[in-house]
């Protein structure tokens, strides 16, 4: 427990440090966040904020576990090698947008191309791994279940789904961060009922690291994580998941990702079934992601930040209660 309030404050600072440095370095440096015209017309407003905040989340997490000595442990080492490995993909994705004025980035092709070498390679090790192996804790269910071949094709499934989940939640100022927070709390009660110290100390880095991020991203946002910044989170949430065996859980504790990327799915897909029917699109939703679609109905960004934070609060406190009952 010392060692989880260790790392949470180091990586709180490192990351808060960072920010008051990066913010007129990149704002120097031009690199500023895009706004792409399809979206709502009063986010226009945004464009010229500084991006690629993401650099001081991950800088706040690395630094945090090697200052805490934790990173040396071989658990750990591995934590931290596919957190960076997704963060490079969203730096990647950033560079293209900012340094080649391309703004949709890596296109959705090159994307999940990186993401399913990541998936597959750690579902491959995961399951090789005696600590971790076939088996998944099921929620309010009294023990594991070994899905023994069907764990591959499910956790690369729930890795590509999680990290792109993520990545479409971060559509408002302090919204990812908000929730993100929340879902990695639950992680450090988590991996301290489990006994999973290198999870536990992952968990708080990451906590922190967001916590220290929402104050300059709340809104009206100083800076944006950049795809760097929610590839990185996304990687670290389902990465902790697979490594304590919770993947099914994120049901609970990320129901706002699952809500964020279902109402993407489902929006695309049905204007392509009414499409071809009818000759015209038809939407569901007045814009997705579905925070979007509260904030065209007039919402405040706020409001919507604060409802779904809250949300996550509950689902999470739900999913420790069934972690209680299943392990």
């Amino acid at each position: 427990m010392k060692t989880v309030a260790v790392v949470f404050i180091i990586s709180f600072a490192v990351t808060v440090g960072m920010l008051i440095w990066l913010i007129p370095v990149l704002r120097r440096a031009c690199f500023q966040q895009s706004i792409l015209e399809e979206g709502p017309r009063w986010h226009l407003s945004k464009s010229g904020t500084p991006t690629m905040g993401g650099i001081a989340i991950v800088s706040g997490v690395i630094i945090a576990l090697i200052i805490g000595s934790l990173v040396f442990q071989f658990s750990v080492l591995l934590l931290c090698g596919v957190f960076i490995y997704f963060s490079l993909i969203g730096f990647v994705d950033d560079y293209i947008k900012i340094v080649k004025k391309r703004n949709l980035g890596l296109n959705r092709i090159q994307k999940l191309i990186l993401q399913f070498i990541g998936a597959v390679a750690l579902a491959i090790y995961a399951a090789n791994d005696v600590t971790i192996g076939t088996v998944l804790y099921v929620p309010f269910y009294h023990a594991a279940v070994d899905f023994h071949w069907l764990y591959y094709p499910f956790t690369v499934f729930a890795v590509l789904g999680v990290v792109n989940a993520v990545n479409f939640t971060d559509g408002l100022d302090g919204l990812a961060s908000s929730v993100s927070a929340v879902v990695f709390l639950f992680f450090v009660f988590a991996a301290i009922k489990i006994g999973h110290s290198a999870g536990g100390a992952m968990s708080a880095a990451c906590l922190g690291a967001c916590v220290g991020f929402l104050i300059f991203n709340h809104y009206p946002a100083k800076i944006f994580m950049g795809d760097t910044g929610a590839m990185a989170l996304g990687g670290a949430v389902i990465l902790l998941a697979v490594v304590m065996r919770l993947q099914i859980f994120i049901l609970l504790t990320g129901a706002i990702y699952v809500l964020e990327a279902l109402s993407v799915v489902l929006q695309i897909n049905y204007f392509k079934y009414t499409r071809i029917k009818t000759g015209t699109g038809k939407r569901i939703f007045k814009m997705a992601p579905i925070h979007h679609h509260f904030e065209m109905s007039g919402m405040s960004e706020n409001h919507i930040v604060a409802l779904f934070t809250l949300i996550t609060v509950i689902t999470s406190i739900v999913a420790f209660i069934a972690l209680l009952v299943t392990v």
